[in-house]
């Protein structure tokens, strides 16, 4: 069974990820300088050789090493080399990887493109933070478009369409429904926001063929995609919808595969609480239905992050935690709130947590007859 080398244990052991495992979906945390980095570029290195395709985020810009070979030059060598032989590499070499970088804003990289209609009514109120009046508005504006047969391809097609439809706020009102100016004003005015922060270079044609990114070199190598995101996160709003977007779009293209072989195509996204920071909670939780729905696809997702509290409430539950989890020393309530959210996933069969004893446990009880918490052993309370 193939697999993907993770390190060694506390006990000296090999820890390893089988690939017929991979799309569980991951999670690395740790403190600025633990190595979450050079940990998913290493994983991701080996997910390529094994021909699976994969996708990262890069947020700070020190991913594009990934595409050219190292060298036994460089001034660091001789560290790399002494600590690869420590943890068992034996086959330790410098290579290339496959890479293509991309960038939505057309920079660094080919440019991402969608056009307003595949995005849709729903992940565009969700881009705007709409109410629910106006994210009705705004699908009557889509549902009168597919009427007339209108392709909106940018951000200007959806303002003119916006404003026709507030000249003919009577007419559309007793074919569609309520449409007030007011509610169209709101969402030209967040359209108007959106093109300001660098949205309107997202939106045209020619638009993304999903399978650019599922691909494979001609040595069986799967391709890295490497998003520019350094200027992206700036717009976290506009990054965790093109996320969600991403997301959605493989759900519908891929067929269902249940658990294969390998993963169809592995994505890693680097400082994911900067991603769900400012996020409207009905982004997140659909983010997490989809995060949930896709692993039937054959496609893994894992999510680097400084602090997994960050992350959206729900999902550590699904993430098989495939790397070993180093936080930084942090108040008592943060540590309690930590264990607690991290227990559905540091939980997993491959987890390297240490058990606790339940005698070396204790439990808090309502004094009844104080105001203050009795301290009982766990043993002795109900």
């Amino acid at each position: 069974m193939a697999e993907i080398s993770l390190g060694l244990g506390l006990n000296g052991e090999r820890q390893v990820l089988r690939l017929d495992r991979a799309n569980r979906h991951g999670l690395i945390a740790g403190a600025t300088g633990t190595g979450k980095t050079v940990t998913l570029q290493t994983i991701a290195e080996q997910f390529s050789a094994n021909g699976v395709p994969v996708f990262l985020a890069d947020v700070k810009g020190d991913l594009s090493g990934i595409a050219m070979a190292g060298s036994s030059q460089f001034k660091n060598a001789d560290k790399l080399e002494a600590r690869a032989k420590e943890i068992g590499l034996t086959d330790y070499t410098y290579r290339d990887n496959p890479a293509v970088f991309w960038d939505l804003y057309g920079e660094q990289g080919h440019p991402i493109r969608t056009t307003i209609s595949e995005m849709g009514p729903l992940l565009l109120a969700r881009l705007m933070d709409l109410n629910d009046t106006q994210e009705g508005v705004l699908n009557i504006v889509f549902r009168y478009a597919d009427d007339q047969g209108m392709l909106l391809l940018d951000l200007d097609d959806l303002q003119e369409i916006l404003s026709h439809v507030a000249d003919n706020t009577a007419d559309l009102t007793s074919k569609y429904g309520n449409v007030s100016k007011q509610s169209v004003g709101t969402i030209q005015r967040q359209v108007l926001s959106l093109d300001s922060q660098g949205a309107g270079q997202f939106f045209g044609e020619p638009a993304l063929e999903i399978n650019d990114f599922i691909k494979c070199d001609d040595q069986g190598r799967g391709l890295i995609s490497i998003l520019a995101a350094d200027k992206l996160m700036r717009s976290p709003k506009l990054f965790a919808t093109f996320l969600l977007w991403l997301l959605a779009e493989l759900f519908e293209t891929l067929p269902e595969t249940g658990d294969p072989d390998k993963p169809n195509l592995v994505f890693f996204f680097d400082e994911a609480h900067l991603l769900f920071d400012d996020a409207p909670k009905v982004l997140e939780d659909k983010i997490e239905q989809v995060v949930r729905l896709i692993r039937s696809k054959g496609v893994g997702v894992y999510f680097i992050t400084q602090n997994p509290i960050t992350s959206p409430r729900k999902l550590p539950a699904s993430l098989a935690t495939a790397c070993s989890t180093r936080c930084a020393p942090s108040p008592r309530a943060t540590r309690r709130l930590s264990r607690r959210r991290l227990k559905p996933s540091a939980s997993t069969p491959i987890s390297m947590s240490r058990p606790r004893s339940p005698s070396s446990r204790s439990a808090r009880r309502w004094s009844p007859r104080s105001t203050r918490m009795a301290r009982r052993p766990l043993s002795s309370a109900r």
